[in-house]
């Protein structure tokens, strides 16, 4: 039987069917010091590729000529008599998500040995040059696509389900809402398997009632037209808060390039509506969704939102000192990075076939916390909580655990 205490206390990551212990504990945010290898950048590829600088110690990277929206990656140690595995890593734009994404992966790739020679491709969600990408994976002789991103994951399926090459999903969010799989439990049977960034909507709402048991008021900050955050995170936060009489205010972003100054309106508009039923604002949250332009507005929302908890599915938006949401259940895209590489891993070792893999989910989820802005709201954060959580900070906004492990301060 599997000890709850201690698998919260030693994050796993859970395929369906499968337990691997302690592989959860290398994936989630980590603090701004650490982030600083994993954000670091190599000018040479411009601003739309980034990776961790501990990659360069086990692996190549390097431009292709005449496309500057290409970049090539092979093992910098590799066996002579070994033939690499040709992958293609299909991007829609640039993301810090997708940084350290493809840093989890490469790094998973070194750990478990499997040699590839990988061609980044980014396609600018343009269908003519996702159709190059495709061109070129099939001459190629590519053995399997990774789709990183919803929006690559959503073009892909559209354009290439069926096709001879297998496709494995990183940070995408969750394909049976998107309507790309009937459920979690059956492989696709096609040539795509999925990993899914979501946790399913009633086990985060279990967290979010357990720190406010009373809950009146949800607050949803969203991307308008970050379509797969709202149809999977937005509007099932939304539709549960309703079938439970919460009250749900939509905050969404119309233009993505403006964000900052609509949430600067929409986040204080937010907190008089809900001061109508909750006068001292001790039942209501504010819930960030996944959405790149909303979450990179944390100190906006923070500057606005009074004393309302911030709370997010993303857990690199809990930082050190006050730039940071409160709390954060969801799922890495470190985590969900891993997952995706371990499936990778197996479907070029031909030990499964893409289309028979169940959707790869993440559990327990990552929680991260910071004790610096719950002192600041006075919001109290339950024990077990604290107990499960693999990332925190302490009242002076320092990291105090990190990766599930304890930090020792230096001064």
């Amino acid at each position: 039987m599997i000890n709850r205490r201690s698998l919260l206390l030693s994050p796993a990551l859970v395929l369906p069917g499968l337990l691997l212990p302690g592989v959860g504990a290398l994936a989630f945010s980590t603090s701004r010091s650490a982030r600083a290898a994993t954000d670091a950048t190599q000018s040479a590829f411009g601003d739309w590729f980034r990776y961790g600088a501990e990659v360069e110690e086990s692996w190549i990277v390097s431009e292709v000529a005449d496309d500057p929206l290409q970049v090539s990656i092979r093992n910098r140690f590799s066996p002579i008599d070994k033939t690499p595995h040709k992958i293609m890593v299909v991007y829609p734009r640039p993301s810090s998500a997708y940084d350290r994404a493809i840093t989890r992966i490469l790094h998973v790739f070194a750990d478990k040995n499997v040699i590839v020679e990988a061609t980044v491709f980014n396609f600018s969600k343009d269908p003519e040059r996702g159709k190059l990408a495709l061109q070129v994976a099939e001459k190629g002789g590519y053995e399997l696509i990774l789709s990183m991103g919803s929006e690559s994951t959503a073009w892909l399926y559209k354009t290439y389900r069926g096709g001879s090459i297998p496709v494995v999903s990183v940070c995408s969010k969750d394909p049976v809402r998107l309507g790309q799989m009937p459920d979690y439990n059956v492989g696709s049977g096609t040539n795509f398997a999925f990993t899914s960034l979501n946790m399913p909507v009633e086990a985060q709402m279990a967290y979010v009632l357990e720190l406010k048991p009373d809950l009146k008021n949800i607050g949803i900050l969203v991307d308008s037209k970050n379509v797969s955050a709202v149809q999977t995170q937005a509007d099932p936060v939304a539709d549960y808060a309703r079938r439970r009489g919460i009250r749900s205010i939509d905050l969404s972003v119309q233009n993505p390039k403006n964000a900052g100054e609509e949430l600067s309106k929409l986040v204080p508009d937010a907190v008089r509506v809900m001061r109508k039923n909750d006068p001292n604002l001790s039942q209501s949250v504010f819930w960030i969704t996944g959405s790149t332009s909303v979450f990179n507005e944390i100190a906006t929302i923070n500057a606005n939102s009074d004393r309302v908890p911030v709370l997010s599915v993303v857990p690199e938006v809990v930082t050190d000192g006050d730039d940071s949401a409160v709390l954060s259940v969801g799922i890495s895209f470190q985590s969900n990075a891993h997952l995706a590489a371990i499936y990778a891993a197996d479907v070029l070792s031909g030990r499964v076939q893409a289309g028979q893999l169940k959707v790869g989910v993440v559990s327990p989820p990552d929680i991260a916390i910071n004790f610096r802005k719950a002192r600041e709201i006075g919001l109290h954060i339950p024990f077990s909580f604290f107990e499960g959580a693999t990332f925190i900070y302490d009242y002076d906004g320092k990291v105090v655990r990190n990766n599930g492990k304890p930090v020792t301060q230096t001064h």
